[in-house]
């Protein structure tokens, strides 16, 4: 229960103050329409000013910096325990790759020679053709 009262006269602390900042406030409230449009377009343009600086403000000042904290202790960690963790096992992958390749080597060099000298071979047949029909495409373009 005292917790309760204690809450509510903090609260009423809080709020009786306020409102005696607004009654020394002299607000005229509009007649016309048009004057209330004026004063409408007056308070928009003032707080769309004052609001893009306090934004712009707390943009560089507050947020990036906080941002750049986290973006460098995050790279600080990746940098001390997931990156080691991972050249480690990329190394071993590695070495593991490198062992088979060099078990493969003569016959993937074998290979190679088969493939070229087979596409050497096809060369030899078609690149008559192409010439042939190139030559009859270009006389049939002059005819």
């Amino acid at each position: 229960m005292a917790k309760r009262i204690i809450i509510i006269l903090v609260i009423f602390g809080f709020l009786f103050p306020s409102f005696a900042f607004l009654q020394n406030q002299s607000v005229k409230s509009p007649e016309t329409l048009e004057e209330a449009k004026e004063m409408g377009e007056e308070a928009l343009g003032t707080a769309q000013k004052k609001l893009s600086g306090i934004l712009e403000r707390i943009w560089k000042e507050e947020v990036l910096p906080f941002w750049g904290k986290m973006w460098d202790g995050a790279r600080g960690w990746w940098n001390s325990s997931i990156f080691p963790w991972l050249q480690n096992i990329w190394q071993k992958i590695l070495g593991l790759l490198g062992k088979e390749v060099e078990k493969r080597k003569p016959v993937i060099e074998e290979e190679l020679q088969k493939e070229k000298e087979e596409i050497k071979e096809e060369m030899k047949e078609e690149l008559p053709k192409i010439g042939e029909s190139l030559w009859e495409r270009f006389k049939g373009l002059i005819k």
